[in-house]
């Protein structure tokens, strides 16, 4: 696991060196669509397809991006990352009561007994939720950003209640304060 996401983010990292841009699959643009409608189809039509692998990575990478910029830039007590917040910030707390959402433990998602737990909470968002199960990067100490030691990959209803979670509980405000101070640094 560790592997993979630090070659998405070297990829990611190369791209934008090496390019300037982030977020594009190549230069040419029908490449791109093509990719991203590639993206929306089943999972069961394709083999290991080296570019259905870089586009989504990119599209991962990107979305923890602008989530990483949303929650620096607003204070996360409100914002509302999706329309049923509330519904998932209760089912989550109702569902995994003790967990630790400041740094979450690897295995409270991917152990065997995790998998069947999460599993069952997140089909519950099948049809309800966009991209349900969509692969996501997740911060696994919410006082860090994204990188390669502090980068786990979970479902986006996984993503969507940590994440609501860490805004409701407070966690995700001293990055957001930090971030804010470090920006009036730089503005004086």
């Amino acid at each position: 696991m560790f592997s993979l996401t630090l070659q998405i983010l070297v990829y990611c990292n190369y791209k934008y060196f090496s390019t300037g841009k982030m977020g594009t699959v190549s230069e040419n643009p029908f490449e791109a669509v093509e990719a991203a409608r590639a993206l929306s189809h089943s999972a069961e039509n394709y083999a290991n397809d080296e570019k259905i692998e870089v586009a989504w990575a990119i599209q991962a990478y990107d979305h923890a991006e602008i989530h990483f910029d949303i929650i620096t830039s607003v204070d996360p007590k409100f914002l509302r990352l999706c329309p049923m917040e509330d519904e998932i910030y209760e089912h989550f707390r109702s569902k995994f009561s003790t967990m630790s959402v400041d740094t979450v433990d690897e295995s409270e998602l991917k152990s065997a007994g995790a998998k069947e737990r999460w599993r069952s909470f997140c089909e519950e968002y099948k049809g309800k939720v966009e991209d349900y199960n969509f692969g996501t990067l997740l911060r696994v100490n919410c006082k860090e950003g994204y990188n390669d030691k502090n980068t786990i990959f979970a479902w986006r209803v996984q993503f969507l209640a940590i994440e609501i979670a860490r805004n409701r509980e407070g966690y995700n405000t001293p990055i957001f304060l930090k971030a804010r101070q470090e920006s009036r640094k730089t503005t004086d």
